[in-house]
């Protein structure tokens, strides 16, 4: 059985056949041995850095090994053609091999919510509980067009011999003109780096936009398990009725004044959330 806690909803692909891993870039941090791990997934457009300050505190205010990776196409892991949810799955099942933590807790945002629970759905045996912030197994119809800022991002040239925090400005001042929400500008610049002296975006953009339709579809299963899975929404979303059909004793939590990326929004009551779940 796996225990978990969804923090909002979303969608899934469908889970076919095998995948070949690409091998993840991941932070580790040390812990007991004792504690079942937990490991963070990020959004799309992310990278396992927007996770960094809750890891740390989570590893230390409970002893546990927590874990943040970047998915494929993403932060420092490989890029790949494939972008399914079977892709991610297998990628994130070939890493708690590898390191052996498992059953672990997973906690993913939107897409890695997905992941999250396509790895529960595939492989019960890996999952002690599971937290899905932000996403269910629907279509997705209810969260940011972000797909949308994908040439945004592309028209972005930041030339001249500029520090961070002025490269940091002139992406702002530019964002602000189509993206009005500071926490998802924040949220984006999470994947600005500087690679040689020049300003990247550290995720396979192009390649995402190409299969955007299947990073927001729904998905389906043969498998269902029973799992207390907590969903943390705001409000109660009507497809929550797909969460209890996988995920039978499905819980959600509400994080009241916050929307997609309301790790970044609500950080205080993000990690109390988790923190509660845990104990």
């Amino acid at each position: 059985q796996v225990c978990s806690l969804s923090i909002q909803l979303s969608p899934m692909a469908t889970l076919l056949g095998a995948a070949d891993p690409v091998p993840l870039s991941y932070r580790l941090l040390d812990g007991q041995d004792t504690l079942p791990p937990v490991v963070f997934l990020h959004g799309l457009f992310s990278n396992k850095n927007i996770f960094q300050a809750e890891a740390e505190a989570l590893a230390q205010q409970t002893g546990r090994k927590v874990l943040t990776v970047d998915a494929r196409n993403h932060g420092e892991s490989p890029h790949s053609p494939d972008c399914s949810y079977e892709a991610t799955s297998a990628d994130l099942q070939a890493l708690l091999s590898k390191l052996g933590l498992s059953p672990c807790v997973l906690i993913g945002h939107s897409m890695g919510g997905k992941t999250a629970m396509a790895l529960a759905l595939q492989k019960p045996e890996l999952v002690e509980r599971l937290v899905s912030v932000d996403v269910s197994p629907l279509v997705a119809t209810d969260i940011p067009k972000i797909f949308e800022i994908i040439p945004v991002m592309k028209a972005i040239n930041i030339l001249g011999d500029v520090s961070n925090s002025e490269a940091f400005e002139v992406v702002d001042e530019y964002l602000k003109l189509f993206v009005k929400d500071s926490s998802i500008r924040q949220y984006l610049f999470n994947s600005l780096v500087r690679v040689n002296g020049q300003d990247v975006w550290k995720v396979n953009a192009e390649n995402l936009w190409q299969q955007q339709n299947l990073l927001l579809g729904s998905f389906r299963s043969r498998e269902s398990i029973m799992a207390p899975h907590s969903s943390s929404e705001a409000p109660i979303h009507p497809s929550s009725h797909k969460n209890k059909l996988l995920f039978p004793e499905d819980q959600f939590q509400t994080i009241p004044d916050a929307s997609h990326i309301l790790h970044i929004q609500k950080p205080h009551e993000f990690m109390n959330s988790i923190l509660s779940f845990l104990s």
